[in-house]
């Protein structure tokens, strides 16, 4: 053993190792978490209360055997429960809201659907790591695109008409007479019809990059019954207009664009004179520091295998990152023209900025 090197704490290695392990278990839990969630098995349990293996098979529709192992290993891990007494499983309350509850702020689904996309991409995101080169948003697993609209939209249902618009100063007004809204970086429209379902009167335009998406957008506007006041359009960022909008709103994806700045300046110029740019992205502090935290390992994560990347395939390729912090967002809107930014909202995943000409 090298003399010169530092001395190994017994203890905490034990610690860390111990904490390695139940990572490793959590990355097991989430992928067996998804094949509960795509086979119905959390619902069918759920549903079904206290039941046997077999009993819960039936129910669910899947292999006895394989079911019986993936009960063993979501028991020991604390995301069902067992019944030794009379050799049953079942889910608590709220158990079956992380896992099993649709639409739900809580439900995880939506973000263990991302995370497992990343895995079958990983031969990508080690090559895109190791060189620094970009990786197109349309290069991900389609789980990709649609596990972010699943976990965002609940938050989006929870908080944009009730709490995020109402912090814009008389917009809600505006929006119940008839107003002009584009929603840029829309991905699969689910923030767009939400808008679009409480303000019928208004005209809503949702613009991606991404023609799947819009295509998705598209369908899910048609199944709201909004597809007489929305439009969904395969556009860039840079590419949005015409000018005049009373409104224009970004949701999670300023950070993914390669030209923040530019985008910005974009929106700036597509406002009315009188009109507010609502910026929804990421809760983060302004340090590194302030962000070490479990939350802040998301975000950091997901940035460094989506964001990030996305950032670097288009032009300029700023790479701002999902944990930007409320200064940088802020500077990056004020060197687009915009004179007016503040803080008017957040909740426990996002801020909200407001920014006027």
């Amino acid at each position: 053993m090298d003399p010169a090197a530092p001395a190994v704490d017994m203890e905490r290695l034990q610690g860390f190792v111990g904490k390695v392990m139940g990572d490793i278990g959590g990355a097991f839990a989430l992928l067996l978490s998804y094949m509960g969630d795509q086979t119905g098995v959390f619902r069918a349990l759920r549903d079904h209360g206290p039941c046997t293996v077999t009993q819960l098979a039936t129910a669910a529709g899947v292999d006895e055997r394989y079911l019986r192992e993936w009960l063993s290993a979501m028991a020991a891990g604390g995301y069902v429960e067992y019944r030794p007494a009379d050799e049953t499983f079942a889910m608590t309350p709220e158990q079956a809201i992380v896992l099993a509850a649709e639409g739900h702020p809580a439900c995880m689904q939506g973000f263990f659907q991302m995370v497992v996309s990343q895995f079958a991409t990983h031969d990508q995101a080690v090559e895109v790591f190791r060189s620094g080169a970009g990786r197109p948003w349309s290069a991900h697993h389609s789980c990709c695109f649609c596990g972010t609209d699943r976990f965002f939209r609940a938050g989006y249902a929870a908080s944009l008409v009730d709490a995020w618009l109402p912090a814009l100063d008389g917009m809600v007004g505006r929006l119940q007479r008839g107003a002009r809204v584009a929603d840029v970086g829309c991905g699969h429209g689910s923030s767009t019809v939400l808008m679009a379902q409480a303000f019928p009167a208004s005209r809503f335009v949702g613009f991606d990059f991404h023609g799947p998406s819009i295509e998705s957008a598209r369908g899910k506007a048609a199944a709201a019954g909004v597809g007489g006041n929305t439009e969904f359009v395969v556009a860039s960022a840079k590419q949005i207009g015409p000018a005049g909008f009373d409104l224009v709103c970004m949701f999670d994806s300023l950070h993914d664009m390669g030209d923040p700045v530019g985008v910005a300046r974009r929106v700036r110029d597509c406002l009315a004179p009188d009109g507010i740019f609502m910026l929804v992205e990421p809760l983060a502090g302004d340090r590194l520091a302030d962000n070490l935290h479990v939350l802040g390992q998301l975000f950091y994560s997901a940035s460094t295998l989506v964001c990030t990347p996305t950032s670097r395939a288009q032009e300029v390729g700023l790479a701002l990152g999902a944990q930007a912090g409320e200064k940088r967002l802020s500077a990056v809107l004020r060197e687009a023209g915009f004179t007016g930014v503040r803080r008017v909202a957040e909740t426990a995943t996002n801020m909200v900025l407001e920014a006027r000409p």
